[in-house]
């Protein structure tokens, strides 16, 4: 049995014709055309009958289909207008639906909020323009999301999966390690979508971190990150007196305080090593 309907060439083709209507290169729209990906994408997000899932981007309902049916709610944000009466025929079965036409970046979380409750999973095909940064904000400003379980270009699920000492590792990698942590991936190749992507795609899931660190902790180890990552071919000590406007002498005491040497750079430096960084930033008054 299918897991969507939609999730096949004709299928998207068809609804398009009868709408009228094209992909838009300036949203990133490329639609899911393979249903075993679909399969593959709610095995790896393991959303329970319970559960209320946000997704992002939902086009014309291809993975929204498959989520209604496995979810107990779903609230889908599409910024694209024209793909509103879309999805109202596409998913007119489904009455544990709310669709929301805005801009997710912009949003407000509390207008995610249902009979039952606020989103506690974040499954989607993620336009490409702001995956990254999305991704980000759902774990900074979300805390009732744990987990996500997303699809988004292979070099961003690259950075976000990084180890210390790549050459993907950088300050975006940090920040997103201070709150959630990798848990499970695999790649999808572009004769997926309609229309194929230029580049290689990855779904990757992501699991909120539950740790002892304070708010103020991860606020800031992620300045601490931001400054150090700020000039990356530099010495981590040159990068963050560049960054903070200290004096050096003031930004190598905190890292010898922090056990860091103050000749390496950032992108050697594991993310438990930012936390500690931070708070000798701050302890010193080179950080708020």
């Amino acid at each position: 049995m299918a897991h969507s309907a939609l999730a096949t060439p004709r299928a998207t083709i068809a609804v398009l014709k009868r709408h009228g209507l094209a992909t838009k290169k300036s949203l990133g729209q490329h639609f899911l055309i393979d249903d075993n990906v679909i399969g593959r994408i709610l095995t790896l997000a393991a959303i329970e009958p319970t559960q209320r899932v946000l997704e992002v981007g939902p086009g014309i309902g291809t993975l929204t289909l498959a989520l209604c049916e496995a979810a107990g709610s779903v609230v889908a944000v599409e910024r694209d207008t024209d793909l509103l009466a879309v999805l109202a025929e596409t998913t007119a079965q489904y009455s544990n639906l709310m669709v929301i036409n805005a801009d997710a970046v912009q949003l407000d979380p509390r207008e995610l909020v249902g009979e039952d409750g606020p989103p506690v999973a974040f499954v989607a095909n993620l336009p490409y323009a702001v995956a990254a940064t999305l991704v980000l904000r759902v774990f900074e400003t979300m805390p009732s999301i744990r987990s996500a379980t997303v699809m988004v270009q292979a070099e961003v699920a690259d950075r976000m999966a990084a180890s210390p000492g790549t050459k993907d590792y950088g300050a975006y990698t940090v920040k997103l390690a201070l709150r959630a942590r990798p848990a499970g991936r695999f790649n999808v190749p572009p004769g997926c979508f309609l229309p194929p992507p230029r580049v290689d795609s990855a779904v990757l899931r992501l699991e909120r971190l539950d740790d002892d660190r304070t708010p103020e902790d991860v606020a800031r180890a992620t300045r601490a990150a931001d400054a150090a990552f700020s000039q990356r071919r530099k010495t981590i000590r040159n990068s963050l007196s560049s960054a903070l406007g200290a004096p050096a002498s003031a930004v190598e005491d905190a890292l010898r305080s922090a056990g860091v040497e103050p000749g390496l750079r950032a992108e050697t430096l594991p993310v438990e090593t930012f936390v500690k960084l931070g708070s000798e930033l701050h302890a010193q008054g080179l950080l708020p």
